[in-house]
């Protein structure tokens, strides 16, 4: 019977340019067998078909689920994928989006009935210490087999009895066919890179491109998965670096970039260079134009850096796992608009691989919620934290009101540029996250997704000590095997994952609101909360203002965002209190070393915003002969080379925790970059805008006057006098 199924399903998905999925439920053993037999009644070349498991019984190439975006970019005739050992959120993304038209996606599972009960790898990642794999929810496969049941165009056949629940045929009527794409009767760009375009869409794309031929030029090209902007991209490039321009190529990974490098070299381009996103933000070689491909999975401070380019192309996939395209619609065209540059924008619609309207497409996007997205702007316009209720949800209340889980799962994506399918997963299932909202008039204005972390046993403590990596746990985590404190893994807290409000109801108050509702709630119950994230000024002031203190900075930057996380913590215990005094004082105290060594690049404002944040400045002990020094530095003809300990524990001291205002901005920040950052003068002078290293170096001695005035002992002040 599998065979009839399979060849019907590939019959019809070839006539009509989509693709057709077939369920295979059973053991193991009955599923490939079948899928084998499926293969073959579909005519499916093996060397066309890509198995994703972990048993090698079917010719073709396999790899490993863990190993699915080896997929990203590829284009495969049918996907087996054997989900019996872990279904992984992202893998089903990826082979969805591998599959071309006319193909199939064959997918084998458990009995569908028994799936939801069924524990296993992924699972295991979900059940984070002190949690048991018995804690882990089935709701996440519990929804997906609803959504395998419901959509059109998936079959399921149960192998182990050989029967047929839905033999997934659609009958749709015959499609006409679209014209050939034309090019623009008022093209630049030569008739072959016209003719290397397969829809009128990539026409549209590759015509709006065109205008990076001149600087101070920007481009914005959107779409959905498998519309071809990447290709339109590569088109493009090649057609510049035909022209003579040094071409940099970016994006989150490489690979993630080839389908871009290809269609470039089909053109007969091989000269463009890639680099790294943190890499390429610093325009290495000055070069003429920068395409950033996948552009909504970078974050938005990191994007900034690419508008000092002369020409820049920006490629980003709206809906799916590869990043989040509100974060880059809605924070990062705002910044793109007051730029310098001209933006011309594009917009790809018409899929490539596969007729519009796939209904496997269809499936994917709901049942991975790839296009979940917050309420739509009036249904929040009145809304304000007086009139939000606050509402605890629960994995069961978001399964059950599919409208409650788009608009908290949306938000949470505009939230983070990695928000993926494996978080819905988490969102569902995972025993140790927990959401809170506030909302109005039942829609979602505001979302926090936390997590329970700490309360560690005492050999879990040990491994985690001895350098083991306990999953769950990254704030105990840090402080235990990077701060060598043990005990920093027994009080329990909650970390804040993401926080994100609406952007139609931004700067009303709230998350502050969100952040108070929640600790009000876990007040006497838990020892801290929490966060850890990527600073930037501004994510590091609204940290500070709602009570959180820094307790420490990485010293090794994200390989993604390219910035340097900060962990801040409020502690709402006696043990929480330990925990939070003994951190934050040891980060003041070692603030001199670190800036000095590990942290010598950080900007210079987020370390102002994290020092300001911390709750413990180091304390100042210098002898009168230091301060001697300072004194004859700032007010005198000394020099800071004689010794420049003191002046880094002055600096270090005015600038940790709430400090007087008694100096400007720019000579902050030259405390920062030169007595912390110990960066050379020259540096410091050419980045704080000195017209000179002279000037610079009189401006330190005039920074350091108020803070001898400030914090100077008698001894230092009668000094200070003798220069009246």
């Amino acid at each position: 019977m599998v065979r009839e199924v399979a060849a019907a399903l590939r019959e019809e998905a070839t006539a009509v340019n989509e693709r057709r999925m077939l369920v295979l439920t059973g053991s193991r053993d009955a599923c490939l067998n079948a899928a084998d037999a499926a293969l073959d009644a579909a005519d499916v070349p093996r060397d066309a078909t890509t198995h994703l498991g972990t048993v090698g019984r079917l010719d073709c190439e396999r790899i490993r689920p863990r190993d699915s975006d080896e997929l990203l970019g590829t284009t495969r005739t049918a996907v087996v994928y054997d989900a019996h050992d872990e279904c992984r959120p992202n893998a089903l993304g990826r082979i969805a989006g591998a599959v071309d038209g006319g193909g199939l996606l064959l997918l084998l599972a458990p009995a569908l009935d028994d799936w939801p009960h069924v524990r296993e790898e992924f699972d295991e990642g979900l059940a984070v210490p002190p949690f048991s794999l018995a804690d882990v929810a089935g709701n996440f496969r519990r929804r997906l087999v609803q959504t395998l049941r419901a959509h059109p165009g998936i079959g399921i056949y149960d192998a182990d009895a050989d029967t047929l629940e839905r033999d997934g045929r659609t009958h749709p009527a015959p499609r006409i066919r679209s014209p050939p794409p034309e090019p623009p009767a008022d093209h630049a760009f030569p008739d072959r890179a016209y003719d290397a375009c397969r829809t009128q869409d990539q026409v549209d794309a590759v015509h709006a491109l065109e205008a990076l031929r001149e600087p101070d030029e920007a481009v914005v090209v959107e779409a959905d998965r498998g519309r071809g902007k990447s290709s339109a991209a590569g088109i493009a490039a090649a057609c510049l670096a035909a022209a003579g321009l040094d071409v940099l190529v970016t994006a989150p990974r490489k690979r993630s970039a080839s389908e871009l490098f290809e269609r470039a070299e089909e053109l007969g381009c091989d000269g463009l260079r890639f680099e790294k996103p943190p890499d390429a933000a610093e325009l290495p070689g000055d070069p003429d134009a920068v395409f950033v491909d996948e552009a909504a999975a970078l974050p938005v401070r990191l994007l900034e850096a690419f508008l000092d380019a002369d020409r820049v192309a920006f490629t980003t996939t709206i809906h799916g796992y590869e990043g989040a395209g509100r974060g880059f619609d809605v924070r990062f065209h705002d910044r793109l608009a007051d730029s310098d540059l001209a933006v011309t924008e594009s917009r790809m619609t018409d899929p490539i691989r596969y007729a519009a309207g796939d209904p496997i497409e269809v499936w994917a996007f709901r049942a991975l919620l790839l296009d979940a997205r917050p309420p739509v702007d009036p249904l929040v316009a009145d809304a304000n934290p007086a009139n939000a209720t606050y509402d605890v949800l629960s994995s069961d209340d978001l399964l059950a009101d599919e409208t409650l889980l788009s608009e908290a799962f949306g938000l949470l994506v505009y939230a983070h540029y990695r928000t993926e399918p494996n978080d819905l997963a988490r969102l569902l299932d995972a025993p140790n996250l927990r959401v809170r909202a506030l909302r109005h008039d039942g829609h979602v204005v505001s979302v926090a997704l936390l997590a329970r972390e700490g309360g560690l046993d005492a050999d879990t403590r040990a491994e985690m000590y001895a350098g083991g990596r306990i999953l769950g746990n990254m704030i105990p985590d840090v402080l235990t095997s990077q701060l060598r404190d043990e005990d920093a893994a027994v009080p329990v807290g909650w970390r804040v994952m993401r926080i994100a409000t609406h952007h139609a109801a931004r700067s009303r108050g709230f998350g502050s609101h969100l952040l108070d509702r929640i600790r009000r709630e876990i007040a006497g119950a838990l020892d801290w909360f929490g966060v850890g994230y990527g600073a930037t000024p501004g994510l590091v002031s609204f940290w500070d203002a709602n009570g959180f203190d820094t307790v420490h900075v990485s010293t090794t930057r994200n390989d993604t965002s390219g910035e340097y996380s900060a962990i801040m913590l409020d502690p709402l215990s006696e043990d929480g209190e330990a925990v939070h005094d003994h951190h934050a004082g040891w980060f003041a105290d070692r603030v001199p070393g670190v800036f000095g060594d590990a942290l010598t690049d950080l900007d210079a404002d987020v370390a102002r915003a994290c020092l300001a944040a911390a709750d413990a400045p180091p304390a100042l002990s210098l002898t009168d002969h230091q301060w001697r020094v300072v004194v004859g530095a700032s007010y005198g003809p000394g020099l800071y080379a004689a010794d420049p300990a003191p002046f880094r524990a002055l600096a270090a001291h005015h600038l940790t925790g709430p400090h007087p205002d008694i100096l400007t901005e720019r000579e902050e920040r030259l405390l920062v970059r030169k007595l912390l950052q110990t960066e050379d003068w020259d540096a410091v002078a050419d980045a704080l805008d000195y017209h000179s290293t002279g000037q610079c170096m009189r401006a330190l001695g005039s920074a350091l006057e108020p803070l001898v005035d400030e914090y100077g002992t008698p001894a230092a002040h009668a000094e200070a006098r003798r220069y009246d």
